[in-house]
């Protein structure tokens, strides 16, 4: 884990410099990370005059889980995914969040009727609505073009290195849907052990060609160095690249797995009602909207959906580049996360004994 920035905004220190209060806040990094800063971190530094420092990490679950069993918690609020948040709150590292302190919304909706299912968890708030998704550098295919996840698989019709995640999770489901395995039955399959067999072994036709990632950064950045022809990675970061890079990335919607993402706060935070007032604060409906303007992560809550506007900084709406939009969700599959809590450890462990056969 290495520290990013420190938000202490020429407002905070003009207006309230001999203010303690602080929030330290470890997040992904990155476009994702800078959401966070200019949606969330910035407006609550100038309501608030609380300090928030941000940290970035791989994933933030790691170093969650080992502070607090070390005795040493230097975070307040941590984004994570939500299986991580299931898995870390069973283990009881984690505080539960009084959902009552949530904001609700401007017609009076109770932020937990707002919320979509599995929004809101004894110790879990989410934020964002990110997916996993294929994406090709168009400048590598003149001809046609890939579409689905079996072309994803083709290395015949479709040549070049591929990256994908380091892991099983979104892997294993993305190797059944292009092996044909309907989305609806795609955990139903992978509860058995041959549907397990079944997804390696496709894993198995593309694993000399795969560059494994393990920080959101990479893919685009492998897809942009020419080292990749083709990517499954987190939809943010693609759309970064093309809007801030002018990068010539095609996203392929159909087989998307999407997931919630959201704030934890670890056992033993030590600035707990600064974290409190954080979560509240920026998972405020008009705060979720914002966020979805700096990047393409569909807002959680119901009422915020209708109030994202354009992409930040131009005239384009940003409505059409979100996982949660009609035309994006026609063939999409929704991360099982009961389905993980339960058998995350197993499969990585099948898949790191894999990818070192």
């Amino acid at each position: 884990m290495k520290k990013t920035l420190i938000l202490t905004t020429a407002l905070c220190g003009m207006a309230f410099g001999a203010s303690a209060q602080e929030v330290n806040l470890l997040s992904w990094g990155g476009a994702y990370g800078n959401s966070h800063l200019e949606a969330y971190a910035k407006p609550f530094t100038a309501e608030t005059g609380t300090a928030v420092n941000i940290s970035d990490a791989d994933n933030p679950a790691t170093p969650i889980k080992a502070m607090v069993e070390a005795g040493n918690v230097t975070s307040d609020v941590a984004s994570v995914e939500y299986a991580d948040a299931v898995r870390l709150c069973d283990e009881g590292l984690l505080e539960e969040i009084d959902a009552s302190a949530l904001e609700a919304a401007e017609d009076g909706t109770a932020a937990t009727d707002d919320y979509i299912e599995g929004g809101v968890t004894d110790c879990f708030v989410a934020t964002d609505v990110y997916s996993m998704v294929l994406v090709y550098n168009d400048s590598q295919f003149e001809d046609a073009k890939p579409a689905t996840p079996a072309d994803f698989f083709d290395l015949e019709a479709f040549p070049g290195k591929r990256t994908m995640r380091k892991g099983a999770k979104f892997n294993l489901e993305l190797a059944l849907m292009a092996d044909g395995v309907p989305a609806d039955e795609v955990y139903a399959t992978l509860e058995t052990a041959e549907g397990v067999d079944r997804a390696f072994a496709k894993l198995d036709s593309i694993k000399d060609e795969v560059v494994w990632w393990e920080a959101g950064a990479q893919p685009p950045q492998l897809l942009a160095d020419g080292e990749v022809s083709m990517a499954y990675a987190f939809n943010g970061r693609i759309f970064d690249a093309v809007q801030q890079d002018d990068q010539p990335f095609e996203i392929i919607w159909d087989g998307q797995i999407y997931e919630m993402e959201g704030w934890v706060i670890p056992m033993g935070a030590p600035n707990m009602d600064e974290a409190l007032e954080f979560i509240a604060f920026s998972t405020a409906p008009a705060n979720q909207a914002r966020a979805a303007e700096f990047i393409s992560y569909g807002p959680p809550r119901r009422s915020a959906a209708a109030m994202v506007g354009n992409i930040q900084g131009t005239e384009e709406p940003m409505g059409p580049n979100l996982p949660t939009s009609e035309e994006n969700m026609t063939n999409a599959l929704g991360s099982n996360l009961d389905f993980w809590v339960d058998y995350d450890s197993e499969l990585n462990e099948r898949f790191n004994a894999w990818l070192a056969g």
